[in-house]
């Protein structure tokens, strides 16, 4: 079993690492990759949970982009966590988060709600890079009495055209792409059936989008199909996942839910060591090296 997007409490999840493995192995999960918005930071201690468990560890990540105002969702797979370029422009998307959250709680505000946003963004001020978001407003409404669930935070005051929603600013898809192949990874669409933009997708194609994430627990049979006739005709690979959170506001299934068929694994997985065999042969030093 295969699952290609989770996430931790290094950003929206409220799982551990060591309790997201724990759960993918009671599963029956045996490849996982966790993919933390804008940030590695669960990265180390996931890979050594998954190697102790046995579970073969793809590092991953999901990062934000932005087009028309709308959030676009890229996974980024097989990357090193520690990739310097990487790390540098992550540090500024969780600056932006940061911001972002102060905005949205001032709305609120004005509202009439008033939240700690010093004891939101704490854990995000840890040093550990943290990425902070909506999820934790969410949280803080629900502790503060405002609202029931998660869900119901989100549908009053923080979903797109909510009162207190505040647009994001952000990287073109194009610039995540590039950073995605800088560390050495892939880069695939994230759960496309809920941008419901498949106009987009040609353009992204051609600025370097991988592959695109056809299996997800948000998607139908519908979109799947749709979605892998999409892959297909423009030859890209496919990743898949159950988006695990840990948050049953959140989530449709537990960890495996949804799982990646091997064969569009391997694909994937060769769509990556092909890339860094082009880029090797292409880079500066190794022509040097060979002529």
């Amino acid at each position: 079993m295969i699952d290609l997007h989770t996430h931790t409490t290094a950003s929206d999840g409220r799982c551990s690492p060591a309790e997201l493995v724990a759960r993918a192995v009671a599963a029956g999960v045996g490849v996982l990759s966790v993919t933390d918005h804008d940030t590695t930071a669960a990265a180390a201690a996931s890979a050594a949970e998954c190697a102790h468990a046995g579970v073969e560890f793809v590092p991953g990540i999901e990062i934000t982009a932005v087009v028309d105002g709308l959030d676009v969702h890229v996974l980024g797979y097989f990357i090193d966590p520690d990739a310097a370029a990487l790390s540098g422009f992550l540090t500024q998307q969780r600056e932006r988060r940061v911001e972002r959250v102060r905005q949205m709680v001032t709305r609120l505000a004005a509202l009439g709600i008033e939240l700690d946003v010093d004891a939101i963004l704490r854990p995000s001020q840890s040093g550990q890079g943290r990425a902070v978001g909506r999820p934790w407003i969410a949280r803080a409404l629900v502790d503060g009495g405002h609202v029931a669930t998660t869900a119901e935070a989100f549908e009053k005051y923080l979903k797109t055209g909510a009162p207190a929603f505040v647009p994001r600013v952000g990287p073109t898809p194009a610039d995540v792409f590039a950073q995605i192949h800088h560390a050495e990874g892939v880069a695939s669409l994230a759960h496309p059936g809920l941008l419901r933009r498949d106009d987009l997708i040609p353009g992204f194609v051609v600025s370097g989008l991988d592959a695109i994430e056809a299996h997800h627990s948000k998607h139908s049979l519908h979109d799947v199909e749709r979605y892998l006739t999409i892959a297909r005709d423009h030859r890209l690979a496919v990743s898949g996942g159950s988006d695990y959170h840990g948050d049953p506001s959140h989530d449709v299934g537990g960890v495996g839910s949804v799982a990646l068929p091997i064969e569009l694994f391997h694909d994937l997985k060769g769509r990556c060591a092909t890339r860094r065999a082009t880029a090797t042969s292409l880079s500066p030093s190794t022509s040097t090296r060979s002529s």
